[in-house]
């Protein structure tokens, strides 16, 4: 057997996972179940960094936490890092910064590929969490810069805002997310028809993302698509393919 160096206290997880302090429900789709991805991930939690405080206050003190997850998540010997929540963008480069392996803070990443693989002919929709809460400096951190983007948030969705945006509960109507999800979808393209691709930047939307594409008939990119990409990246393997004979 070849001989390794050892030092990790759990072996053979390929993407670990930065994650807020939430209890509301993750159905599969979600980054924060671990059933959504065909291999197993680790996740950090830094507690008492929630969903709230991230979007309306994230300040340096706010994502130093986040730094030393990143670092811990490295030392487990994960191959790529993200996180749970999209807004994490605004801390790409320092997140990056802090380990020697890739990071991709959020799906918002896959922007630039969605308006190239569309011809660079049409804006990216972005649906988010919180319209309110997303700023230039948020595209900006991750490379966004002259990218033409339509931008639609959850705001005024009750079961998503009460539940996500605001905390005032941890049950959850998976069901009316789904309905709400797919409306601010709708409300988005009734306003913007000539959008091609839609990113999904909140982790809560995945799980609903085959919905959307069934009714909105648009490529769909979220943190779950990218995840499987970059593991694919990180852990490449031998083709299981043939040649003809000789």
């Amino acid at each position: 057997m070849a001989h390794h160096a050892g030092g990790q206290n759990i072996c053979g997880v390929s993407i670990g996972v930065l994650c807020l302090d939430s209890k509301f429900p993750k159905p599969p789709g979600h980054i924060k179940n671990p059933s959504s991805l065909p291999f197993p991930v680790i996740y950090e939690t830094v507690q008492g960094a929630t969903v709230q405080t991230l979007l309306k206050n994230p300040t340096a003190e706010f994502i130093a936490p986040f730094i030393e997850a990143t670092k811990r998540l490295e030392a487990e010997g994960v191959r790529a890092i993200t996180g749970s929540c999209g807004f994490l963008a605004l801390f790409q480069k320092e997140l990056a910064g802090a380990v020697n392996i890739p990071v991709f803070s959020s799906s918002l990443i896959q922007v630039p590929l969605a308006y190239n693989m569309t011809g660079r002919s049409a804006p990216v929709g972005i649906l988010t969490a919180s319209k309110s809460s997303m700023t230039q400096a948020h595209l900006d951190a991750i490379g966004i810069f002259d990218i033409p983007v339509v931008i639609k948030g959850m705001e005024g969705k009750p079961e998503f805002e009460d539940v996500i945006l605001k905390d005032l509960r941890q049950d959850m109507d998976t069901a009316k997310v789904e309905e709400e999800v797919l409306l601010a979808a709708k409300e988005m393209l009734a306003e913007n028809p000539n959008i091609r691709s839609l990113v999904l930047e909140c982790t809560d939307m995945p799980p609903y993302a085959h919905r959307l594409q069934r009714e909105l008939q648009l490529p769909i990119f979220d943190l779950t698509t990218l995840a499987t990409m970059v593991h694919n990246v990180v852990l490449r393997t031998p083709y299981a393919g043939f040649m003809p004979y000789n």
